[in-house]
């Protein structure tokens, strides 16, 4: 009992209620219920004896009441004394924060400048998101990843001191290509919901379109967090003085209010940058406040104190039965019928006060798949179903209804799961039904169109396999006819059958009599070996190293060199020391490779800062 403690202390201030139950029991138990100052004694006494409890039977209720309210704090302040091992469990949302890079970070409107704090707000955020999946990208005439999606929040803390305008290939704000860099990322097999925080202190409205189309139908969402203030502040550089533009010296100012309309347009929520945790509370970052948690993959597992409690609330039960007799039947009844099997039935808190057309497409909108499962309508159930991406039911359930906007629906369901012949049929229903209806009559030209285009593929697909059967036959016959008789090949020959070894990885050239060659032994003719050279030589183009004649000092070079397990010597220590950890050289590195792969084209209309 030495490890023995509460979890929830503070559950035993429920024994302050003991001397108050003591109290008012023992004033019900007198029979005082304040009538005697207005109903005189001889009329009153009969019926206090009669109905006002018996004072030898007050105390029987006193005790178990008393009892039960002991056990009842008790419980509920979670006794332990024992650990048990419990799975690891992580946040199920996954967070990829896109960092502004451009010069404009440099500003001084916030002490020390606008990127520090951004950068300390991060290591603030990566504190409070310990052991969820973050991600950092960041951006100024181009979109890099620093680190992908972790765990790992001692890696992108590392990254953060590193990060300076200085590092990235070209300037700019091309915040558009950094929500699309973020969105891959989330795409890539992000678990739970994802969600894009945007740390900048602006938005060109060149780019509000763009994200916003980034983000459409998937699901995730944009907060923002504003740095910078609305008077702004110039923008220093090392030994340059201020950034200026045309003589004048440039002053970048932050809108809050139209990081805030970005937000709101993609579903979240903005905020500006504080030196307290108010921001992060505000934009819902914490991975507590999302409720959503799933199982560790790594399988660990971590020794958690039991509570035990919940032993004594059966304890507790009698007592309570014992201390309010007159309820025991109802108290029972209400702990046994919760227990009763009985048929599952629908029904939740916002189907009591609304009708399912009033609050159908908020169902669908917050979770089409449980709005599936609770709707009765044939077209709000379609409309969910297809919503989840759920096409084939769909359009089982819009064929219950006999209307031309249900065989409308229909014919998109079935086009969304590539039953585009059925489609055309639910189409022309719907016309037949409702001529006017130009959405049908437009879709059903569509799909009729990619119909098309699929039978006009299959016909080409077959014609090209057909010339790629008689193309092989013609080879065949040459090959064959190219065959000496006596299994020797002339120089042409060998040549031809090295490109068909190199080609087929491990065909054997064949003789007159269609069996394969053998291989050639040592001390042949020197028409022989000539011919095996050149054979190897092609073999070992192709990667196979048991071709023929192939000569044992290429099979040498194909072998990997052993890693040597000697430990380092203590001067070879030191000279690995002395090496310079620049982590930001490798990521200026890495960020011009990767813009001059992509090639990204530079916007005439974005600022250089």
């Amino acid at each position: 009992m030495a490890d023995f403690h509460f979890l929830r202390p503070l559950w035993l201030l429920l024994l302050l209620m003991v001397p108050v139950l003591y109290l008012v029991l023992k004033r019900k138990g007198s029979g005082d219920s304040g009538w005697s100052s207005l109903i005189p004694e001889q009329l009153l006494s009969p019926v206090i004896r009669r109905y006002g409890g018996a004072s030898k039977k007050s105390g029987s209720r006193l005790f178990p009441a008393i009892s039960a309210v002991v056990i009842l704090a008790v419980a509920l302040a979670g006794p332990a004394w024992r650990e048990a091992p419990t799975p690891l469990k992580k946040p199920g949302d996954s967070l990829v924060i896109v960092l502004d890079l451009s010069l404009s970070m440099l500003a001084t409107d916030l002490e020390p400048d606008r990127l520090t704090r951004a950068k300390r707000k991060i290591r603030d955020i990566l504190a409070i998101r310990e052991g969820g999946l973050t991600g950092l990208v960041v951006y100024s005439g181009d979109a890099h990843v620093v680190t992908p999606l972790t765990d790992d929040s001692s890696t992108l803390t590392g990254m953060l001191n590193v990060l300076d305008p200085v590092i990235m290939p070209v300037q700019g704000n091309r915040s558009d290509l950094a929500v699309a860099k973020a969105r891959t990322l989330l795409e890539q097999g992000a678990p739970g919901k994802g969600r894009i925080l945007l740390i900048t202190d602006g938005v060109s409205d060149r780019y509000t379109v763009p994200i916003s189309e980034a983000l459409t139908s998937t699901g995730f969402t944009l907060s923002t967090l504003a740095a910078g203030t609305r008077d702004g502040g110039p923008i220093p550089l090392a030994r340059r003085g201020f950034i200026r533009d045309g003589g004048s010296i440039v002053i970048v100012r932050t809108d809050p209010d139209m990081l805030a309309e970005l937000a709101r347009t993609n579903g979240g929520t903005s905020h500006e940058l504080t030196l307290d945790d108010s921001d992060i509370t505000s934009l819902s970052l914490s991975p507590e406040e999302s409720d959503e948690w799933q199982d560790a993959d790594s399988g660990l597992t971590i020794n958690r104190w039991k509570d035990d409690g919940y032993w004594l609330l059966w304890l507790a039960l009698p007592l309570l039965l014992l201390g309010w007799r007159r309820g025991a039947f109802t108290a029972m009844a209400l702990i046994l019928l919760p227990a009763i099997p009985q048929p599952a039935a629908a029904m939740d808190w916002g189907s009591l006060w609304q009708r399912e057309d009033q609050r159908a497409a908020e169902l669908i909108k917050q979770d089409a798949s449980a709005a599936a499962e609770l709707l009765k309508s044939p077209e709000w159930r379609g409309s969910a179903l297809y919503k989840a991406e759920r096409y084939e039911e769909a359009a089982n359930v819009f064929s219950a209804t006999e209307s031309a906007l249900a065989d409308y629906n229909r014919g998109n369901a079935l086009a969304r799961a590539d039953k585009l012949e059925e489609a055309l049929k639910a189409y022309d229903s719907a016309l037949n039904r409702n001529p006017e209806l130009e959405d049908a009559r437009v879709n059903r030209q569509l799909v009729e169109d990619l119909l098309k285009k699929q039978e006009e593929n299959s016909s080409q697909d077959q014609d090209g396999d057909d010339q790629d059967d008689g193309d092989q036959d013609e080879g065949d016959q040459s090959d064959s006819d190219s065959s000496g008789g006596n299994g020797q090949q002339q120089s042409d020959d060998s040549e031809s059958s090295g490109e068909n070894q190199s080609q087929d990885g491990s065909q054997s050239p064949q003789n007159s009599d269609g069996e394969p060659e053998q291989p050639q032994e040592q001390g042949q003719s020197g028409d022989q070996e000539e011919s095996g050279q050149e054979s190897s030589e092609d073999a070992s183009q192709s990667g196979d190293s048991n071709a023929t004649g192939a000569e044992p000092s290429s099979e040498k070079a194909q072998t990997p060199t052993p890693v040597s397990e000697t430990p380092l010597t203590q001067s070879q220590e030191q000279s690995l020391r002395r090496i310079p950890d620049n982590p930001g050289g490798l990521l200026q590195r890495k960020f011009l490779q990767q813009y001059q792969e992509r090639q990204t084209p530079s916007d005439k209309g974005d600022t250089p800062w």
